[in-house]
């Protein structure tokens, strides 16, 4: 398995944007499907953004346009860069990682988690 940290969540206004970190520890990471997830509160956990490790992407259709996944397999490192942030965006953000090859949104597919970090988007 893949550890995972999340970092760079915050409180920003509509409009702004964040970018958020994941740091894996292994020497798979390069192997690894990465994604990011969200769940807000009362709500079930949510696909946003996910990155082969081929470097194919694919978005939810509520962050397509405005938010960006990318890696970098030299600093063992993925990204997501939030634009445009609006307050529906406003929720914890996980980091998942998966040794399987495609495109895979549901958390199921995921065996590494990170803790999350929050994302709040005040109006």
């Amino acid at each position: 398995q893949v550890q995972l940290v999340e970092s760079g969540g915050g409180l920003v206004q509509a409009g702004g944007s964040l970018r958020l970190s994941c740091a894996a520890s292994g020497r798979t990471f390069s192997d690894n499907g990465m994604a990011w997830f969200r769940q807000a509160p009362g709500k079930e956990r949510e696909f946003v953004a996910v990155i082969t490790w081929s470097g194919i992407t694919y978005y939810a259709d509520s962050v397509k346009g405005r938010f960006t996944i990318s890696r970098d397999n030299a600093k063992n490192t993925v990204y997501l860069q939030m634009n445009s942030l609006k307050p529906e965006d406003t929720a914890v953000y996980y980091c998942a990682a998966t040794p399987k090859g495609g495109i895979y949104m549901k958390p199921l597919e995921y065996g590494s988690w990170g803790q999350g970090t929050q994302v709040t988007v005040s109006s």
